[in-house]
């Protein structure tokens, strides 16, 4: 048997900030994945600390970032990858209500830091809008794509990736350690998004799952180096490409794009852009959504060497260091859950 400190089943965003806590800890770990939940791979990677439907600030804004960009830029300089995107990201508003609505939100102490007061003009002739824009600072892409792909090679290099699927019931569940396949561990932790839903430990959880699709566009004549958000985001790549989306559908669990998917992503795509452009890519999965907008963070009721780390949500580029940071102090240090995100608010 092979000896670790912890065994993690999944390997997204979730997972990924919790090995490089575990590593920042020198602890060992062993992942378990098998590529069967697409939505952190399908993510746009857009960290942004604004909620700009409403303009409120995301949860715990301040203190994400803090943890988030020191970490991207660690596995950067540890895979020799680039994944962190600084971008300008501008919020199209519709009416003279919102950019009032913007400017009363700028006053604001928590979102002084993150929006401009200074409204921008469009100059664009492909872009639609008659109320300019508002920035948000300190916004950015991670390549979620890449992030994922390269750092399943690196634990595959190291030894400590099992590409298969978990199989729950042969799993053996001790006071002192857990048992499984080649592995005894301390410790076991779920991190599989969606795919919690057929974890007999943890199933009955309130994750709903959100259907989000995304296309990929072509388009030679729009030209612009910044992040668009309306009705949809429209989030510059290179050579003339676009990611565009994301729609949010409540009922259809499954990783497959649907054709009313993308017609809608295209109809909202028109009212900002006016220039001609071709779909190239269509993607989808299912985010880990929680009913109060809150991770899913905690210890099995009944095994005490058990734990999920799940949840994430829409904003999981951001939350995922913090929640790991979180769950690592809980296990190693007897830190506290705060309430809001213990799985224990759920009884």
């Amino acid at each position: 048997m092979k000896s670790v400190d912890y065994i993690i089943v999944g390997c997204g965003l979730a997972s990924i900030a919790f090995c490089e806590t575990l590593k920042t800890n020198n602890k060992t770990f062993v992942v378990y994945d098998d590529a069967s939940q697409q939505s952190s791979i399908v993510a746009a990677g857009l960290y942004n600390p604004v909620i700009l439907k409403r303009f409120s600030e995301v949860w715990k804004a301040k203190e994400q970032l803090e943890l988030a960009l020191p970490m991207y830029a660690k596995i950067e300089i540890d895979l020799n990858i680039k994944l962190d995107y600084k971008l300008k990201l501008l919020r199209r508003f519709n009416s003279i209500e919102e950019q009032n609505q913007w400017l009363v939100a700028s006053d604001k102490l928590t979102l002084e830091p993150y929006l401009s007061t200074e409204f921008i003009k469009n100059r664009n002739p492909n872009i639609n809008t008659d109320f300019d824009f508002g920035e948000v600072l300190h916004a950015g892409r991670i390549d979620t794509k890449t992030l994922i792909l390269e750092y399943k090679l690196s634990l595959q290099e190291n030894e400590q990736l099992e590409s298969e699927h978990f199989q729950y019931d042969e799993l053996k569940i001790n006071s002192d350690e857990i048992n499984y396949g080649d592995y005894k561990a301390k410790h076991i932790v779920f991190a599989e998004g969606f795919g919690i839903k057929k974890n007999p430990f943890f199933k009955e959880l309130p994750l709903n799952g959100t259907k989000g699709e995304v296309i990929t566009i072509k388009a030679p004549d729009l030209k612009i180096d910044y992040a668009v958000k309306s009705s949809v985001f429209i989030i510059p790549m290179s050579d003339d490409l676009y990611k565009v989306g994301a729609t949010y559908e409540w009922n259809d669990k499954t990783n497959t794009p649907t054709e009313e998917g993308k017609a809608e992503l295209i109809k909202k795509l028109k009212i900002v852009i006016t220039c001609d452009f071709k779909v190239v890519e269509h993607k989808a999965g299912i985010r880990p959504t929680v009913k109060d907008r809150r991770p899913l963070v905690g210890r099995h009721t009944t095994y005490k060497n058990m734990y999920v780390l799940n949840g994430l949500g829409t904003r999981g580029v951001m939350i995922a260091p913090y929640v790991a940071k979180k769950l690592y102090n809980y296990i190693e240090n007897s830190v506290v859950l705060d309430k809001e995100i213990d799985i224990s608010r759920f009884g």
